[in-house]
């Protein structure tokens, strides 16, 4: 009469093992992703490390959901609402209500279209019949270039792009600190962010539709932030505090390019608060983030297979509407190009 018993006795916890299995190895895989969360949501000056750590984060979404799986076969409850909690976070991240939106414009506004952008072109090895190509097919009218180079410059116009943007600002360099501005409209060099090793130029575009007979003033900085690596650090977030100082000047403002930072970097999440005069308390508007591109990177395109990050990004004034953006491999580019149109403000 006792065998039974026994029975049961024996088997009892060998069914509860793998719960507890299952449990421990959910909250080992969520807890470095937790720690990571802890760097992300407190906006400090986080050592190297950790800001490279931090460019990563779109990424945590992937082991915060096998967490929360393994949590569920656990069937431990805190366990559960714990590896839930650390997905919805990564989720909020992921999609972020506080990122900035385009404003409506007042009623009677006209504004202007413009096909705009933007590549990091790699110490100009990026291919200039594919540059060329992708200008063509989609119409660009304003182009910046980052890491522009002499040579670049030759073959871009042996390839067609003075026929297509005729106007051009740039000042080549062949250590990585060179630019470009190539446009269908006129320009005007406005000026240089000071003391940045790469050159962050200004240049006030006018912007002309034709078939409205409407015009637009638009200043675009050609952003190209100092990578956070080593010592150099501190020139890091100088540059980028240099153009959240640009970007909140009065005027329709686009700053785009390698800001070789992403969204879950504070630093560059304060250029995003940085409104222009007149419209305070409004946040500066990501393209990318605000089109749900957060997984789709910009670099790094050739080399080590790393999970991708979006460090290229198009920051606007509120009142810059935008639509089809898009990321666009180059070949002999690390860095990806991006694109957007964007409705300037008439006036």
């Amino acid at each position: 009469m006792t065998q039974p018993s026994a029975t049961l006795s024996s088997t009892g916890p060998a069914r509860r093992t793998p719960s507890v299995a299952w449990s421990v190895v959910a909250l080992l895989i969520a807890l470095p992703v937790a720690g990571v969360s802890m760097f992300r949501g407190i906006p400090v000056e986080w050592p190297l490390i950790v800001v490279q750590l931090l460019s990563f984060t779109p990424w945590l979404v992937l082991p915060a959901l096998v967490a929360l799986v393994l949590a569920v076969a656990g069937r431990r409850l805190w366990v559960i609402i714990t590896a839930a909690a650390l997905l919805a976070l990564q989720l909020f991240w992921l999609f972020p209500l506080d990122a900035g939106k385009e404003q409506e414009l007042p009623a009677g506004t006209a504004s202007v279209p413009v096909k705009v952008m933007s590549l990091n072109s790699e110490y100009g090895e990026a291919d200039a019949a594919a540059v060329v190509t992708l200008v063509r097919a989609n119409g660009i009218q304003l182009l910046a270039i980052q890491e522009h180079t002499q040579g670049l410059e030759d073959r871009l116009e042996s390839a067609g792009l003075g026929q297509l943007l005729p106007n051009r600002l740039s000042e080549p360099s062949d250590d990585a600190s060179g630019g470009a501005v190539y446009s269908v409209f006129p320009l005007e060099a406005v000026g240089l962010l000071p003391d940045t090793p790469f050159r962050m130029d200004v240049t006030r575009v006018l912007i002309t539709d034709a078939g409205a007979g409407s015009t637009a003033t638009l200043n675009l900085t050609n952003v190209h932030a100092l990578p956070p690596v080593d010592e150099r650090i501190g020139q890091w977030r100088s540059d980028l505090e240099k153009v959240a100082r640009q970007a909140s000047r009065p005027g329709s403002q686009l700053l785009m390019g390698d800001y070789n930072a992403t969204y879950d970097h504070s630093e560059f999440r304060e250029v995003l608060d940085a409104a222009p005069a007149g419209q305070e308390g409004r946040k500066l508007v990501d393209v990318g983030t605000a089109s749900s591109g957060r997984f789709s990177p910009t670099w790094p395109m050739e080399g080590l297979p790393l999970p991708g990050i979006v460090i290229d990004h198009m920051v606007t004034s509120p009142l810059i509407g935008n639509s089809d953006y898009s990321v666009h491999r180059i070949p002999g580019s690390d860095h990806a190009a991006i694109m957007a149109r964007l409705l300037v403000p008439a006036g």
